[in-house]
């Protein structure tokens, strides 16, 4: 936990500071390129900051202990936070689409110079550097969180390459600029998708992956002496904290107390293994 918490800080505290540089720059040279396609990129480099500002909000308040009001903790905090980067990004993308549909009809052309190549080339660079170490923290810590800061920053690097490639294109071109408008917002929206769908459908309620369903049988089968048929299994997910509830089917004439021995066994082996809490419901075989 406490690293994570690291991590998350030491990534959301860079990328504020980076990209508020690099958007400096980039609104400059799209100002003065008149190129709605770098414009545009520069405000998708500073909504990485206010989704950082909100990884760090999340990730904090994530790491409150369980109180008597939320007796599971405060992990899904984390998720809430991935959800809004995902909104903040879908309303990046449609400001892109308008943007480039509108230059589009005007016959705008863009006039990109040197320092447009350049500053650019670096932010495909920086951003590709930031999101490969939120990608990575996220993986090695478990956070979904920092895994889509990490893609809302590989975005970033994706849409920059396209616009250095279009930077080309546009001398021979006069709705190069438009048109990487357009690409950009696709991708963008693309990003939004996969960070939303994940993180609304933990929020709902999934079922349990059959990985884990299986992992969950066997583990049961391998430390109980007696045949379990397992069933109705839910998992309930509040980020680093999880719960499970299943059910049991034990012999009818089996003694309270011995029953409620092997579903206790079962919870300490469940917790000891797989670091999930249980709640064991006991029916008899039918």
């Amino acid at each position: 936990m406490k690293r994570k918490k690291t991590i998350a800080y030491i990534e959301a505290v860079s990328s504020i500071l980076l990209n508020i540089i690099l958007f400096g720059f980039k609104f400059w040279i799209g100002i003065i390129s008149s190129s709605v396609a770098i414009i545009a990129d520069a405000w998708h480099t500073l909504s990485d900051s206010f989704s950082s500002i909100i990884l760090l909000f999340g990730i904090k308040i994530s790491n409150k202990p369980a109180d008597r009001e939320h007796p599971f903790g405060h992990g899904r905090a984390e998720i809430i936070a991935t959800v809004i980067i995902g909104i903040i990004l879908t309303f990046v993308g449609c400001n892109f689409l308008i943007a480039s549909i509108r230059k589009f009809y005007s016959h705008q052309a863009a006039s990109f110079g040197k320092p447009a190549i350049i500053i650019t080339a670096i932010s495909v660079v920086v951003k590709e550097i930031m999101a490969q170490f939120a990608i990575w923290g996220g993986k090695k810590t478990g956070s979904k969180l920092l895994i889509a800061d990490g893609w809302h920053h590989r975005t970033d690097s994706f849409s920059s390459l396209v616009i250095l490639f279009g930077i080309f294109l546009g001398k021979f071109y006069w709705w190069a600029d438009s048109f990487l408008g357009l690409i950009m917002s696709l991708l963008i929206f693309h990003a939004a998708f996969d960070i939303l769908k994940g993180s609304v459908s933990t929020l709902i309620g999934k079922k349990p992956d059959k990985e884990l369903q299986d992992t969950i049988v066997e583990l049961v089968k391998s430390k109980i002496n007696i045949p379990v048929h397992l069933h109705h299994l839910h998992l309930h997910n509040y980020g680093d904290h999880k719960e499970i509830t299943f059910h049991i089917e034990l012999p009818p004439k089996m003694s309270l107390e011995e029953a409620h021995k092997i579903a206790d066994e079962m919870e300490i082996y469940i917790r000891s293994e797989l670091k999930i809490e249980s709640t064991i419901h006991i029916e008899p075989i039918r």
